[in-house]
């Protein structure tokens, strides 16, 4: 499980924020996860009590949102999930696309109090 040690960089990322920025306290914490990314949301959820407990961030919430993983279809051209298809385009069947999204892994919000 990778995961933990992204969360716990992902801690040291925000409390260095904190830090720069004079936050003493942070409510919420927004993550963006691709659904073709390699991060879990579920295991991501589950290491976060323990990369917090003891920081600055002991009691703040975790929000995860899950980001499409979207494609191009080299052959029509059609945008379409690639999960959601199987990898096949929904409109001509192609199996020759192009990645516009789903990979990403990023902190997209960091709400004070």
């Amino acid at each position: 499980m990778h995961e933990l040690g992204v969360v716990i960089d992902v801690v040291h990322t925000v409390e260095e924020f904190a830090r720069k920025n004079g936050v003493t306290r942070i409510d919420t914490l927004v993550l963006q996860i691709g659904e073709l990314s390699s991060m879990i949301p579920k295991y991501i959820e589950d290491c976060f009590p323990a990369a917090v407990d003891g920081t600055v961030m002991a009691d703040t919430k975790l929000r995860i949102e899950v980001l499409p993983g979207n494609g191009l279809c080299g052959k029509c051209a059609k945008a379409f999930n690639i999960l959601a298809n199987e990898g096949a385009c929904p409109a001509c069947g192609g199996r020759d696309w192009e990645i516009l999204s789903g990979k990403e892994f990023m902190i997209k919000e960091i709400l004070a109090c």
